[in-house]
């Protein structure tokens, strides 16, 4: 807590601070977090600005919007960004310290929103350590004339969304909110993904659960789950969010726009009755592995107790014979040798064949 309340005094010091310094002070501020900056005006990128001072200037201005992307971003950096555009603190201090909930949040003009980014990691064969789902995070600060990614972690990469939306200038006239909207079904359509490729691990770990000795796979059905969860933390907790920015009154989120997050939620509504039913169908097959083992152990038990029970006829006719007493029956017979020899074996034959036939053995 003392870690945070620091980085909010920082957010909020910096927010406050008066000026603009030197274009090359602040690009050189943000140098290893600046991923991407543009100035976009009708939907087109401004190429001749060359200034990343200039296109703040011109945004400002109402000429366009500026997008600008980092990743993984110091507190310092974060407090730059914020004392430009005028963010929140506490929003700047979500932004920094990561690990949030999907969520979305308001700031007078500007919108805070939190999404988790998911991706499927190959592998060979699910083991019972195998990372299925990795996770990272996208934050993005949408205000008058100023949209602000802010990416954590390795899978938190919004690969060619830029490029995409720069060929498609009628999407980007519509301003910041169609850049929200850009993520926001980025985000939404890998998570799909993910489901399509978790579904065949689930299929195949399924399909070796009712092989025999298929409990034995019990491990990997756990460790499957628990990567499931993982995908449900991030699918489940934004359908709030985004049934909001689809019926939100905000001057960033045009109707047309609105439109299209209704897709965005159908899609993100479809991923998480799919999680869902992942979750619930690796519950039953765990249970299934349970139940597979109780049954190995009754049918163990039952092998066991039947040699114990065929074993126990020599061993007490051996332990009746191996008395020391001088009159026995038999004791003095010629083949009596043989005799005890072909009881022990027919009653063994015979117990045998009385187990087989009830499944014992």
């Amino acid at each position: 807590m003392g870690a945070t309340r620091r980085v909010g005094r920082v957010f909020a010091r910096r927010a406050g601070g008066a000026g603009r310094p030197p274009d090359d002070v602040v690009t050189g501020k943000l140098e290893g977090a600046l991923v991407d900056w543009g100035l976009y005006r009708d939907g087109v990128r401004d190429t001749r600005v060359n200034s990343y001072t200039e296109a703040l200037v011109r945004a400002q201005r109402g000429q366009g919007f500026v997008w600008i992307g980092l990743f993984q971003p110091t507190d310092h950096q974060l407090a730059i960004i914020g004392a430009e555009f005028g963010l929140h603190p506490l929003a700047l201090e979500d932004a920094y310290e990561a690990h949030q909930r999907p969520k979305l949040e308001r700031y007078g003009e500007t919108l805070f929103a939190v999404f988790k980014t998911v991706t499927y990691v190959p592998h060979d064969d699910l083991t019972a350590t195998s990372e299925v789902v990795a996770t990272g995070e996208v934050m993005v600060f949408c205000g008058p004339g100023f949209v602000v990614t802010v990416r954590h972690g390795e899978h938190s990469e919004l690969t060619g969304l830029r490029q995409e939306l720069e060929r498609e200038p009628q999407r980007l006239a519509a301003g910041p909110g169609a850049v929200l909207h850009a993520i926001a079904d980025h985000v939404v359509d890998r998570y799909l993904e993910v489901a399509d490729a978790v579904q065949a691990d689930i299929d195949m770990i399924e399909t070796s659960m009712f092989t025999p000795r298929g409990w034995r796979n019990i491990d990997r059905v756990y460790q499957l789950k628990r990567e499931v969860l993982e995908l449900k933390r991030a699918v489940a907790p934004l359908t709030g969010p985004m049934r909001a920015l689809a019926t939100l009154r905000h001057p960033l989120i045009a109707d047309e726009t609105k439109n299209y997050f209704r897709d965005v939620d159908d899609h993100l509504q479809r991923v998480k009755e799919q999680v869902i039913s992942f979750d619930e169908l690796l519950s039953s097959i765990l249970q299934a592995g349970l139940a597979q083992v109780q049954v190995a152990e009754n049918e163990d038990m039952r092998r066991i107790s039947a040699w114990v029970a065929i074993l126990a006829v020599p061993t007490m006719i051996a332990g009746i014979y191996g008395m020391n007493f001088d009159y026995m029956p038999e004791l003095r017979m010629k083949y009596a040798y043989f005799v005890v020899l072909g009881v022990m074996v027919t009653a063994c034959t015979v117990l045998y064949r009385l187990f087989k036939r009830n499944h014992w053995l």
